[in-house]
């Protein structure tokens, strides 16, 4: 559209399917990489990709051209799929349901990126769930205890 101009920056934030420790870190790069083809090819440009085992944050300059919801149907469907064609796990590949989507003003790409990319020095102090909820009262965002990611029933 002639004469519209952005600058939006998202990070989202989303778990695998009952936060079980999936990605391993001998293919964890090859996702990432992935991940920012299908970010590319929506003509959205990605900032920072990293994560734990059982999570990963994506932070990203976003097109309003595209909403986010379908945005991030497309980043969970296809890497789910790409995975399970592979192989990497023993058993079928999700992402649990939902995710978290944080705006962030320019002056602040530097620290989100840095905080993305120290995600396992940050996770030896904090548990995911801890830093979901964290992050949703930062932003002062309504959540209901109970459609929290759910630690994995033992």
């Amino acid at each position: 559209m002639a004469n519209t101009f952005t600058q939006l920056y998202i990070q989202f934030v989303f778990a695998v399917q009952n936060r079980e420790s999936l990605i391993q870190s001998k293919w964890k790069i090859e996702l990432y990489k992935y991940i920012t083809g299908i970010i590319q090819n929506h003509k959205h440009k990605l900032i920072a990709i990293n994560g734990m085992p059982n999570h990963l944050h994506v932070f990203i300059e976003y097109k309003p051209h595209q909403p986010i919801p379908a945005l991030l149907q497309f980043i969970k469907g296809c890497s789910s799929t790409w995975i399970n064609r592979r192989g990497f796990t023993n058993k079928a590949f999700n992402w649990q349901k939902g995710y978290g989507a944080f705006s962030y003003s320019h002056s602040h790409i530097d620290n989100v990126v840095q905080y993305i990319l120290n995600q396992e020095k940050h996770h030896k102090k904090q548990t995911f769930k801890e830093e979901y909820i964290q992050l949703l009262e930062r932003f002062n965002i309504d959540y209901n205890e109970q459609y929290i990611f759910k630690d994995i029933a033992r």
